[in-house]
C-alpha cells in the first residue's frame, strides 16, 4: 500500500498542493475500508444460520471437523481483510507488509481446503440447492477458488510494484468468496446462481464506480481483473454443463 502524503512543510511544497493528495488518500482509505466491511457483512449474514450461531439454531447441522477448519480459515481471511485496511488507515504501513506474509499463508490453506469441501460435500449429498444438478454446480466453487488463487497471486506479485492494482485485486479476490455468503442471504438463495453472480457484480461495479468518481478512468487492474472475475461466472455454467466436466465430477464423488 502506499503510504500517505508527507507533510507539505517537511518537503519545501506548498499546502495546497499537498492538502488533495490527503483528500485522495482519506477517500481510498474509506472506500476500501467500507467495501471489507461490506464483505464481512455479507459472510456473516450469509453463514449465521449454518455456522456462527449454528449451535443456537432449532435444528443445527452436524458441522464435521473439515468444515470447522474451512469456516475457520474463510473467516480469517475476512478479519485478516479488516486487519489490513485498518493498519493502513492507521498509517501503519510497515506492518501491514509484515502480517501480508498471513495472507499467503491463509490463501493457499483456501486454495486446498475450499476444493476438498466442495467435492466431498456433493459426494455426500448434502451440497445446498442453488437451482443447478449437483454436479453441473460443482463447477461453480471448484473454478471460483482457481479464479480466487489467479487474483490472490496477481495482487501479491504487484503489491511492490503497484499498490493500486495490489488493493484492487485482493478486493476482487475476497469478492470471490464472498460469493458463497451471498448465495446463502435469505432472498437472494432462491435467485439460483445468476443471482448471486449478479449481486456480487454490484460490489464489482462500487469498484468501478469509485475509479470513475477519483481518477475519470478505470485503473487497469479493476478492468482487467473486473473482466476475469464476470467473464469467469457465465463460463462456470457452461463448463458445469459440458459432458467432460460431468464425467470428470461424477469421478471426484465417486
Amino acid at each position: 500500500m502506499l503510504p500517505e502524503a508527507v507533510p507539505a512543510a517537511s518537503v519545501g511544497v506548498r499546502p495546497e498542493v499537498a492538502l488533495p493528495r490527503s483528500a485522495a488518500a482519506r477517500r481510498e482509505r474509506t472506500f476500501f475500508g467500507a467495501m471489507a466491511i461490506a464483505c464481512a457483512l455479507i459472510v456473516l449474514l450469509g453463514f449465521w444460520r449454518t455456522y456462527y450461531f449454528n449451535d443456537w439454531m432449532p435444528e443445527p447441522f452436524a458441522l464435521t471437523p473439515l468444515l470447522h477448519l474451512h469456516g475457520a480459515v474463510f473467516t480469517g481471511w475476512m478479519l485478516l481483510l479488516l486487519a489490513q485496511t485498518a493498519l493502513i488507515a492507521a498509517h501503519r504501513v510497515d506492518l501491514h507488509r509484515r502480517i501480508g506474509i498471513a495472507g499467503a499463508v491463509i490463501a493457499a490453506a483456501m486454495i486446498v481446503i475450499g476444493p476438498v469441501v466442495a467435492v466431498t460435500r456433493t459426494a455426500e449429498g448434502v451440497i445446498a440447492d442453488h437451482g443447478a444438478p449437483p454436479l453441473v454446480f460443482l463447477a461453480v466453487p471448484l473454478i471460483g477458488i482457481a479464479v480466487f488463487g489467479v487474483l490472490v497471486g496477481a495482487a501479491l506479485y504487484l503489491r511492490r510494484r503497484s499498490p493500486g492494482a495490489h488493493k484492487r485485486l485482493m478486493l476482487l479476490a475476497t469478492l470471490e468468496i464472498t460469493m458463497a455468503g451471498t448465495a446463502r442471504l435469505p432472498v437472494v438463495e432462491s435467485w439460483g446462481p445468476l443471482g448471486f453472480f449478479g449481486v456480487t457484480d454490484l460490489l464489482v461495479l462500487a469498484l468501478v464506480a469509485y475509479d470513475l468518481a477519483t481518477s475519470k478512468r478505470l485503473h487497469p487492474a479493476t478492468l482487467w481483473g473486473g473482466l476475469f472475475f464476470v467473464l469467469s461466472q457465465p463460463l462456470r455454467l457452461v463448463i458445469g454443463g459440458s459432458a467432460p466436466w460431468l464425467a470428470l465430477a461424477a469421478w471426484l464423488t465417486a
